[in-house]
């Protein structure tokens, strides 16, 4: 007979090592996964020195079959995210299962029982920690590697979570992919770039690169611009301090300054487009996993990134806009630079398309100037939402 399912929060060192690797074990047999550095996932996971866990109150829980661990999930509260939108819900994140409704079912119970029991309405989900990390379950392209800071699971999932008694679909979320070939045939989108100049022309736009001499200094601005900016997007959980510390070490991995952009309106700072190379074309040849020595992954990883560059992708991972300042050309103007420092580079370096997004399914214009410009809907994330009854 098969053995019952059963969840248990993760307590001892043991159950934190199991909760750790289960990923590697789950997607073994998978070719499009890409492992992250284990020093980045043990950081994640710490909440002692993870910042976003300054704000976060929740556990980490396994569920076993008999002896062999089957799944994984976490159960939160953000408070920030809470105080911000004046919600009281809680989260639930790092969901990893195996293709068995049981487990599912067990490990969302869990959590929501958990989220429940610390007095909350309602549990949404997954977000692994906020909107400005991994989010959502992926909907379609399972047959590609994800970009960097998007998330990446099995077809299945999303069926194992709407089977799950009283979950949801919340919101979806739009990725985008852009390639060179357009910019060189697509007369539609050599008038929207011409018309794009022009107007910056008439309004007093202008686009510039990111600073590499300031790098503190231009991110500080990113930050208050970014706050500014998606003050009012569904999901959105401001940057603390430390926050932006943690963004400015991890960027400081894989910054390019060329493709950070900030943008002006009669000199005044008001949007930015940040994008970088895809370092997820690194991560999945270095194949990191526990056991593996960190620094032949770290050697391997510059290998591939600097002496024998494999990566042919940028992600456009953050665009924000300060209200009174959409709808005017701004963002057709940073669009239309980013692609011209694209030809730009196209004789010194192997980049040949883009990762754009996520764009909330609500937010209509975005969509269409992304359309306009030669961007194609590729990816869809869902977020999912559970109410509770008072306990």
């Amino acid at each position: 007979m098969t053995a019952p399912v059963s969840v248990r929060k993760v307590d001892s060192k043991a159950d934190y090592e199991t909760f750790l690797r289960f990923p590697w074990d789950h997607y073994r047999d998978n070719p499009y996964w890409v492992p992250q550095l284990v020093s980045m996932v043990r950081h994640k996971l710490d909440k002692r020195k993870n910042p976003t866990w300054k704000h976060l109150e929740g556990e980490y829980f396994l569920a076993w079959r008999g002896d062999e661990p089957v799944g994984t999930v976490a159960a939160f509260v953000n408070h920030r995210h809470n105080e911000f939108h004046h919600e009281h819900i809680g989260f639930f994140g790092l969901f990893e299962c195996i293709d068995d409704q049981a487990v599912a079912t067990a490990l969302l119970d869990t959590a929501a029982e958990h989220v429940r029991g610390m007095g909350y309405d309602a549990i949404r989900g997954p977000a692994s920690f906020s909107t400005n990390d991994e989010c959502g379950v992926l909907l379609n392209g399972y047959d590609a590697v994800p970009s960097v800071l998007t998330p990446y699971n099995y077809p299945y999932y999303p069926r194992l979570i709407e089977n799950a008694p009283g979950f949801a679909k919340v919101m979806d979320l739009y990725g985008y992919h852009f390639t060179q070939e357009p910019f060189y045939t697509s007369k539609s989108l050599e008038q929207a770039i011409r018309v794009a100049h022009k107007n910056s022309a008439r309004r007093k736009i202008s686009v510039r690169t990111l600073d590499g001499s300031r790098v503190k200094e231009e991110l500080n601005m990113l930050r208050r611009i970014y706050n500014a900016a998606w003050s009012d997007n569904w999901g959105f959980v401001p940057l603390s301090d430390e926050e932006l510390d943690e963004l400015v070490k991890d960027l400081g991995r894989y910054l390019e300054p060329r493709l950070t952009l900030f943008a002006s309106v009669e000199d005044r700072p008001v949007a930015f487009l940040l994008a970088f190379p895809d370092l997820n074309q690194v991560l999945h040849r270095v194949q990191a996993r526990p056991g593996k020595p960190e620094v032949l992954s770290l050697a391997q990883a510059l290998w591939h990134w600097k002496i024998r560059p494999k990566i042919t992708r940028i992600r456009v991972a953050l665009l924000g806009v300060e209200e009174g300042y959409r709808g005017i050309g701004v963002e057709a103007a940073m669009f239309a630079r980013l692609f011209e420092i694209f030809q730009e580079l196209v004789h010194e370096t192997s980049w040949r398309s883009a990762d754009a997004g996520w764009v909330l399914e609500t937010n209509e214009p975005m969509d269409r100037l992304v359309l306009a410009l030669g961007g194609e809907r590729y990816r869809q994330y869902r977020f999912y939402e559970r109410a509770l009854a008072p306990r």
